[in-house]
């Protein structure tokens, strides 16, 4: 019943895909933003519940820009999860914009992608988010630069924190959890590490233990004279205490 239950998702998984792409596709190019925006919000939300994962959101989403939020990175789901709770645009790395079905909804929803392994490009990215801030968007990176185990944090890189300096927006760190429905431990499902493709990720995420995300917002903050190497050692520091609460 389990293997059913799982297979049933996957399809319905892949028929909200083709939705959502058909969606950006067809009606994206006659819509407003604000009304790209809950779209996309309302397509993760859904997904979420196809995929059996409740939401829970704490603490106080932003309710427009200009923000740019910082959060640790576990998973693929991630993106899927802050989405739910508020929408955003996403600081992605490019290869993303290549995966099947998933490059375009990520383009749709408004991603900016980065050449990771090209450091100049950075500046351009920064650049395209100091822009987005400065149109009062909400723009989201992950400063760990890849995923960890949950366990504990990577250090924050700074650069994309730069665009916040430049554009005197606030920074509001966000901490995300996956936890055990059963035990209510840390759930290892989801993580999604080294060189594993999203298949069977995707699929451990359907078929193993129930899990629910958590998705905690903090207080924003201003730079208050900090330099971006600082400001992302202590941003660091408040993703980490809100981990922990």
């Amino acid at each position: 019943m389990n293997t059913l239950r799982a297979a049933w998702r996957l399809l319905r998984t892949g028929l909200h895909m083709i939705c959502g792409w058909l969606t950006i596709t067809l009606l994206f190019p006659r819509w407003d933003q604000p009304r790209r925006n809950a779209t996309v919000q309302a397509w993760a939300r859904r997904l979420l519940a196809i995929l059996g994962i409740p939401l829970h959101v704490h603490g106080d989403p932003p309710e427009h820009g200009p923000v740019l939020l910082v959060a640790n990175h576990m998973s693929w789901l991630d993106i899927l999860v802050i989405h739910a709770a508020r929408h955003c645009r996403f600081v992605a790395k490019s290869d993303v914009r290549h995966w099947p079905l998933i490059g375009p909804l990520a383009t749709g929803g408004g991603t900016l992608y980065i050449e990771r392994e090209k450091r100049r490009d950075a500046m351009r990215v920064v650049h395209h988010m100091r822009e987005s801030l400065a149109a009062r968007e909400i723009v989201a990176v992950f400063p760990e630069g890849t995923t960890g185990d949950g366990r504990e944090l990577l250090p924050f890189h700074a650069n994309l924190i730069q665009a916040a300096v430049s554009a005197g927006a606030p920074v509001q760190p966000v901490a995300l959890r996956f936890v055990d429905q059963a035990t209510g431990e840390a759930s290892t499902s989801p993580l999604w590490l080294g060189d594993e493709t999203l298949a069977p990720s995707l699929w451990r995420v359907i078929a193993g233990r129930p899990f629910a995300a958590h998705v905690r917002f903090g207080t924003p903050q201003q730079a208050q004279g900090r330099d971006r190497r600082r400001w992302a050692a202590d941003l660091r520091d408040a993703v980490e205490a809100l981990r922990r609460i």
